[in-house]
C-alpha cells in the first residue's frame, strides 16, 4: 500500500512493486491523477485523504492484509520564515505530513503485528528532517517530525517482524520540484534498504551537513546553512 501514488516517488513506489509481482493499493486525493496512476501501474486505486483519520481507515480495510506500507504522502506548503507562514498553511502541512503518517501507523500497524507475518514500514520524510534549511516554512519541520516519529516506530516494533526504514532524500523531480533525483532511482534505493531492514536512507553526498548539524547543536554553536559535500 502506497500512500501518495499518483505521482513522484509514491507513483514510482508503486511500479517498482508491482514490476516486482506485488499486488499493489495506491492511494492519494481523488481526481484523475490517481486514475491515472492506478491503470499505469496495474494496481488498485483508493482515494484518501491521508489527513482523516477516517478515511486512513478505511484505505487500510480495502488493502488487507498487507506486507509493506509505504506512507509517503506529503506536501510543502508555503515557505518563508516561521512567521511569515499563514497559520492555516502550517495546519494543513503538519496535518498531511505528520499526521498522515500517524493515521497511516494507527491504521495498518495493529493488524499487521497481529498477523504474525513479517512486514516492513517505509515512511518518506526527507533531508530536509535532518538539517534545518532557512526559509522551509513548515516543510522542514514536519519532517523532522516525521524522522523522530519513524524512530518511535522503530524502537517500538524492534522485538517484532515488523520493520521500518525512514526515505531521507534530498531534492527529487516530481510535483514539488522541477529538478533532483529520479523517482525511480529513489524507489529503487527505498525498496533495497526496505528489503535489508536499513532504518535511514539519504543522499550521501549531504552526510557531512547532517553530522555537522548535530554537532554544532551538543556543542551549543549557532545553526549554519547546510551545504552538500565538495
Amino acid at each position: 500500500m502506497v500512500t501518495g501514488a499518483a505521482g513522484g516517488i509514491g507513483l514510482a513506489l508503486a511500479g517498482r512493486l508491482r514490476r516486482a509481482g506485488a499486488s499493489v493499493v495506491l492511494a492519494d486525493l481523488p481526481g484523475p491523477a490517481l486514475d491515472r496512476a492506478a491503470t499505469e501501474v496495474g494496481g488498485t486505486a483508493v482515494p484518501t485523504d491521508v489527513s482523516d483519520a477516517d478515511e486512513v481507515r478505511a484505505l487500510a480495510a480495502v488493502a488487507g492484509d498487507v506486507d509493506l506500507v509505504c506512507l509517503n504522502a506529503g506536501i510543502v506548503g508555503t515557505l518563508g520564515a516561521p512567521w511569515e507562514v499563514p497559520p492555516a498553511d502550517w495546519d494543513a502541512v503538519i496535518a498531511v505530513n505528520l499526521g498522515g503518517v500517524l493515521n497511516g501507523l494507527r491504521a495498518f500497524v495493529p493488524s499487521m503485528l497481529a498477523s504474525g507475518r513479517p512486514g516492513h514500514v517505509l515512511i518518506t520524510a526527507s533531508l530536509a528532517g535532518l538539517c534545518s534549511f532557512p526559509g522551509n516554512g513548515a516543510y522542514g519541520p514536519s519532517k523532522h517530525a516525521v524522522v523522530a516519529v519513524a524512530e518511535q516506530a522503530a524502537l517500538a516494533l524492534r522485538d517484532t517482524a515488523i520493520g521500518v526504514t525512514v526515505l531521507c532524500p534530498a531534492l527529487v523531480r516530481s510535483g514539488m520540484s522541477d529538478v533532483g533525483a529520479d523517482p525511480l532511482d529513489v524507489a529503487d534505493e527505498a525498496l533495497t534498504a526496505a528489503r535489508a531492514g536499513t532504518f535511514l536512507v539519504t543522499d550521501p553526498g549531504w552526510t557531512s551537513a547532517v553530522i555537522g548539524r548535530a554537532t554544532g547543536l551538543v556543542a551549543g554553536e549557532q545553526p549554519t546553512l547546510p551545504a552538500p559535500d565538495a
